[in-house]
């Protein structure tokens, strides 16, 4: 294994995580997983840092930190990748109903709630 470099990560309030899973589907790299009924970065090398499950978060239990963790590794989120189910939970844009195996959508946050908005929905809130 890799020496630890300083990097930014996800970290999981185990408190106030309430194990819904919304954050699993927007980690591309796998890390997250529903363990016991909370969220858990697996293996840091999986985690790229880029933060993209924290809009998701109903609850702000997710936050991205900078501390000692083992360097990025795409080898091995493409190992991990094969030996997932090609399963995931289906979000749905809060607009229009669309769900994404019909559209492109992103999560965002509105008001302080975590949403899921397709690309058709998405300019009309940008632009109003």
């Amino acid at each position: 294994m890799s020496a630890k470099v300083r990097r930014k990560i996800v970290k999981i309030d185990e408190e106030k995580c309430t194990g819904c899973g919304k954050c699993v589907t927007p980690c591309a790299e796998g890390a997250i997983k529903i363990v016991n009924g909370k969220a858990k970065v697996m293996r840091d090398e999986l985690c790229d840092g880029a933060g993209f499950c924290l809009a998701v978060c109903p609850e702000d239990a997710l936050t991205v930190e900078e501390r000692e963790a083992a360097p990025f590794n795409e080898k091995a989120v493409h190992e991990e990748e094969k030996k997932r189910p090609k399963t995931y939970i289906a979000q749905k844009c809060f607009r229009c109903g669309a769900d994404e195996d019909e559209v492109v959508i992103f999560p965002i946050r509105s008001k302080g709630q975590s949403l899921w908005a397709c690309v058709h929905c998405l300019p009309p809130l940008i632009h109003g």
